[in-house]
């Protein structure tokens, strides 16, 4: 059971550190290239237009890769909120159908016995329950549209 988390963990991590690293290379990239554009921009409007029209293709030019940046960055963190989601959703999922867990909860079982373990496990339903309305009362007021 623990097992599987962990596996999960390194997965992750792993797959986080070589994205990361692909985005650094990227966006040292993507500078390099932008500057040169820039540059030859600048150059062309320079000679055509004059310098404060050529400042201000070299600004303009500069926002839009900021902002096509920003958005990539975005719809990737939204993604990788929805996939995270996901994996903690199948990673309970697994934890309960794990053979030896149930095989520990009938051996609990026949220890206790039914008739002192139905309280119990009322009262451990009811403070599950409580736990995961707070839970979704809380996603829900994160996810709220701000006005």
């Amino acid at each position: 059971m623990f097992q599987r988390m962990i596996d999960d963990f390194k997965d992750s991590t792993g797959t986080a550190l070589r994205l990361t690293s692909l985005a650094a290379v990227a966006a040292v990239a993507l500078f390099v290239t932008a500057s040169f554009l820039c540059a030859a921009a600048f150059v062309y409007v320079l000679q055509n237009y004059g310098l404060i029209q050529a400042c201000l293709t070299g600004a303009g030019i500069f926002l839009v890769v900021t902002l096509i940046a920003a958005g990539g960055y975005m719809v990737r963190k939204n993604r990788v909120k929805a996939h995270a989601k996901e994996t903690a959703k199948s990673a309970v999922q697994t934890a309960l159908a794990d053979p030896m867990l149930v095989a520990a909860g009938i051996q609990l079982i026949r220890a206790i016995g039914i008739k002192k373990l139905i309280p119990i496990l009322a009262v451990g339903g009811l403070a599950l329950g409580l736990m995961a309305s707070r839970n979704a009362a809380a996603d829900q007021t994160d996810e709220a549209p701000a006005e």
